[in-house]
């Protein structure tokens, strides 16, 4: 009969296999780990073929309309594949639904220390238990970093007229621009009661 991993002994392994990701506390499901972990990287893949097929059939406008109107979508489609709440959130975010909740602030804080102490966003996660409404809620947070491509057409530096105004017209209140390569742009979120 195989034994289950004791929240110490993970803590152990995790830091040992994965030395840029904060020890997990109070779980002992690798499981949900993984599971956390495909749902960020399903959700990621998605959005990127949507935003690259969007851009080669009408440019980075017609991203930023693809995006508007399909990236919640994949988010929802996603976290029921998964079974748990899969998203997107930044300190800067271009739309204020993905604004982050104070413990997404607290990781994309230490996110962006970690990462001017040179450690690589690329592989920078959190994963942590915490008690939400007196249920133990499962936390995982993987660091997306700025990509020159596809990213840098909506979200960086020197935007194009046109991309200025249909951000303008589709985020008035938008703070994700002036991003250079490599920059922490935001977060994968995802969350799961525990039993």
């Amino acid at each position: 009969m195989p034994q289950r991993l004791t929240a110490g002994l993970l803590a152990v392994l995790l830091a040992a296999a994965f030395p840029a990701v904060a020890p997990a506390t109070e779980t002992n499901d690798a499981e949900t780990l993984n599971r956390a972990r495909a749902a960020a990287k399903d959700l990621g893949e998605r959005l990127k073929g949507e935003l690259v097929a969007a851009i080669k059939s009408g440019g980075p406008v017609t991203a930023l309309q693809v995006c508007n109107t399909v990236a919640g979508d994949l988010a929802i489609q996603t976290s029921k594949q998964h079974g748990l709440t899969v998203g997107r959130t930044a300190l800067r975010v271009r739309n204020p639904k993905n604004a982050p909740d104070a413990y997404e602030r607290k990781v994309l804080e230490e996110f962006l220390e970690k990462a001017s102490s040179g450690a690589d966003l690329a592989k920078l996660e959190h994963i942590e238990v915490v008690s939400e409404n007196g249920e133990k809620t499962f936390r995982y947070m993987k660091a997306i970093p700025m990509a020159a491509e596809p990213c840098l057409a909506c979200h960086g530096t020197e935007l194009k007229p046109e991309v200025k105004a249909e951000i303008s017209r589709l985020y008035p209140e938008d703070q994700a621009t002036g991003f250079k390569p490599d920059e922490l742009r935001g977060a994968f979120t995802i969350s799961g009661k525990l039993d």
